[in-house]
């Protein structure tokens, strides 16, 4: 299984301070219930109003991965199946989502699409995960974590599911090191939570309190404000 090469892209993603093992995330909150309801009332539109324009990374991201036939692929964060197709079609790969509306387009695509062989959807709280200890080879969450209400324990628990060995990548947005521009970000989150998403994830605090040191943080997309973060789980 092929490892990432690319060091971190720029030292200012991984700018802590001293602080970044207890600050807040984020300046919003949301719990389960609320992001169940946001994205069933999205289901039907994720794929108009998110699909072309956070399609680069995506491709990125699997390209990055490099998956091969033996590996065991988790998927937290399936949604609507958007990524089914990019898997090579050898893969056993597992996709998990919390919304049920999400899942039911995900299956429906699954049906239509050319997908992996070896599929599994479920519905599944990314806190919870109903897997034994080191189950995957690679555990992916695009467009996620800056979604759920704990991003740390969802890291914590992609972590335990992951062999040693393995990847854990994720593909987001996080909290701009621009001044101005986090300041905006830090703004419109109370209202973003009601597309979707926080605006002001902060990654070096996110990542202190997952305990994950990344080995490679990459700029995606256009504008290249999403990060495709991977992290290889200790021996």
């Amino acid at each position: 299984m092929a490892l990432f090469d690319r060091k971190v892209e720029r030292e200012e993603d991984l700018v802590a301070g001293a602080d970044a093992g207890s600050r807040a995330l984020s300046v919003a909150a949301v719990e389960n219930d609320f992001v169940e309801g946001v994205y069933d009332k999205l289901a039907k539109v994720y794929d108009l109003i998110f699909g072309p324009t956070l399609h680069p990374g995506r491709l990125q991201a699997i390209q990055r991965m490099g998956i091969t036939g033996d590996d065991r692929v988790l998927e937290v964060g399936v949604g609507t199946g958007i990524n089914l197709s990019l898997y090579p079609r050898e893969a056993t790969v597992t996709g998990i989502d919390f919304s049920s509306s999400m899942l039911e387009k995900a299956r429906e695509r699954a049906a239509r699409k050319d997908v992996p062989h070896n599929l599994r959807l479920l519905q599944m709280d990314a806190a919870d995960l109903k897997f034994a200890d080191d189950s995957f080879d690679i555990v992916y969450a695009p467009y996620l974590i800056s979604v759920v209400p704990d991003p740390v324990k969802v890291a914590q628990e992609m972590r335990r599911v992951c062999r040693p060995g393995g990847r854990i990548v994720f593909l987001n947005h996080f909290l701009s090191a621009n001044p101005i521009l986090s300041r905006v970000e830090r703004w419109i989150s109370p209202l973003t939570i009601h597309i979707g998403f926080k605006s002001d994830l902060d990654l070096p605090a996110f990542l202190a309190q997952a305990d994950l040191q990344p080995i490679s943080i990459e700029k995606v997309n256009f504008p290249r404000i999403w990060s495709l973060v991977t992290a290889v789980k200790a021996h």
